[in-house]
């Protein structure tokens, strides 16, 4: 499918958006891409800097094996070409965050070619999917970090991130709405946090996008582009869009033409800059690095890695759509790979699957959300679930008695049929007792009565609400709703 629905409306006629996202992880790995130097997020400036790292004269790049197994795995889980030889370049710039005056990346023979990414843009619909096309994943160090103070001519640099592995997962121009882009991010998230090659921590820098935007008239050929840098969130990304894709109609409908430039993104003004004029391959000098050899997979290393992976999204939500759960909690429940992975606990102990999902996707995360907790910071763990799911199942607990019961849960972390027994809990299906007071009700309620005599049968539910109200919520639903339609029809 194409998303042909979002168009910028100008003064001559719609436009339409052309969007590629240049998606740069951090390699989940203990040591960078060619020192031993730890990774850890949030240390002391300069801690974690090898002499590799700050480029000391006679100090040669040794591969970790680690980052070169993680690029390969994520690059089987969108099912891409794995170049079983790859090489590596040096990007020739000078910035005072970059201590070798280059970066190591591969331009000409990355590791990983050509792949795909399938994307659901509504959430309300899920099985309409878009393929958004992965053009290659390449492996290249991260530079350093500036810190500027109040000082207008002082600035600081930490190298800590100096050499740090990045994956830079290069899209084709095939998303066309903002939703699109937002998707596809989602998604290509979860899919390096399922594979486990990326933590996918935006706010930490761990995962940030470089965000190509065009426009042109419908059926035109593409437009001049734009590249907003380093934007990292999912929100940011979509607003990215959508405020630089106006912004290109308004030039061109001024007169004017779109320069094609590096831009950044000011979310307090939720507006693009210009940085500086976009620099082409050439302007870097590429060359192969002579000090590496190329890289060089053997069928071997490809076949283990290709074991490690993990059941992934996709072929998960299949899974569960096949044991009878909707294609929205499907969603829903493979989208972060910590719910997936509770969720699987939860059917592992036995618990029925539809009546699994529509209870952790409304009363699990919504208390979860309500507590601001994660799923790995739930209270009720699976087996506790599974034993409410069984009481509930067994008629020991109604729906209302149930969510008395998992409240005292998220309190206590007590079990679910301890709490019954202690509180007294249990739902009654004592047909003399609920006839009682149905009784009681009718007799109590004398005009309603009358009037659902005359025709007025909405009232049948009145006098169910007053039977399971009188009994404090522990009759069961049915018997009781059986045993009124005996009582009115006697009556």
């Amino acid at each position: 499918m194409t998303d042909t629905s979002y168009r910028i409306q100008g003064a001559t006629g719609a436009w339409e958006v052309v969007i590629g996202l240049e998606v740069h992880a951090q390699v989940t790995s203990n040591a960078k891409l060619f020192s031993g130097s730890a990774t850890k997020f949030g240390a002391e400036p300069n801690t974690q800097v090898s002499l590799v790292d700050a480029a000391m004269p006679g100090m040669l790049p040794v591969p970790n094996a680690e980052c070169i197994r993680q690029a390969v795995r994520t690059g089987m889980a969108i099912d891409a070409q794995i170049n079983s030889w790859s090489r590596f370049d040096r990007k020739n710039y000078f910035y005072a965050d970059l201590p070798q005056g280059y970066q190591i990346s591969q331009l000409y023979h990355p590791i990983v070619g050509e792949g795909a990414v399938d994307i659901a843009p509504d959430p309300k619909a899920p099985e309409a999917t878009k393929r958004i096309g992965v053009e290659r994943i390449h492996i290249e160090q991260d530079a350093g970090k500036l810190m500027h103070d109040q000082h207008p001519t002082r600035s600081y640099v930490d190298l800590n991130r100096s050499g740090v592995a990045l994956m830079e997962i290069v899209s084709r121009p095939d998303m066309r709405s903002p939703a699109e882009a937002g998707a596809y991010l989602r998604k290509l998230r979860a899919i390096l946090r399922y594979v486990g090659s990326c933590d996918g921590n935006m706010e930490e820098g761990s995962m940030r996008a470089d965000v190509n935007v065009s426009v042109r008239k419908p059926g035109e050929e593409l437009g001049t582009r734009t590249e907003t840098k380093n934007v990292n969130s999912v929100r940011f990304v979509m607003a990215v869009v959508e405020q630089e894709a106006k912004r290109q109609v308004e030039v061109l409908e001024d007169g004017g033409r779109i320069v094609q430039e590096t831009r950044l993104y000011d979310p307090d003004r939720n507006e693009t800059r210009s940085m500086r004029s976009k620099e082409d391959a050439h302007d870097y000098r590429y060359f192969p690095d002579p000090d590496l050899l190329p890289l060089v997979l053997e069928d071997d290393f490809l076949a283990d890695c290709r074991a490690s992976l993990p059941e992934m999204p996709d072929a998960k939500r299949k899974r569960y759509e096949a044991l009878g759960i909707s294609p929205y909690q499907a969603d829903v429940l493979t989208a972060e790979v910590e719910a997936a992975r509770w969720f699987d606990a939860l059917l592992d102990t036995g618990a029925k699957p539809a009546a699994a999902a529509n209870w952790t996707t409304s009363e699990l995360f919504g208390a979860l959300n309500r507590l601001g907790r994660g799923i790995d910071d739930s209270p009720v763990g699976p087996s506790q679930a599974a034993e409410l799911l069984s009481l509930i199942a067994d008629g020991t607990l109604s729906s209302s008695l149930a969510k008395q019961v998992f409240e005292v849960m998220l309190e206590t972390g007590e079990g679910a049929s301890a709490i019954v027994e202690a509180r007294g809990l249990k739902q009654t299906s004592d047909t003399g007792a609920i006839e009682r007071v149905i009784a009681d009700v009718m007799a109590k309620n004398p005009g309603q009565l009358e009037q659902y005599r005359g025709g007025k049968v909405a009232l049948f539910g009145f006098f169910v609400g007053q039977t399971m109200k009188a009994m404090g919520g522990k009759a069961n639903p049915t018997v009781v709703n059986a045993l009124v339609r005996k009582a009115l029809g006697e009556a």
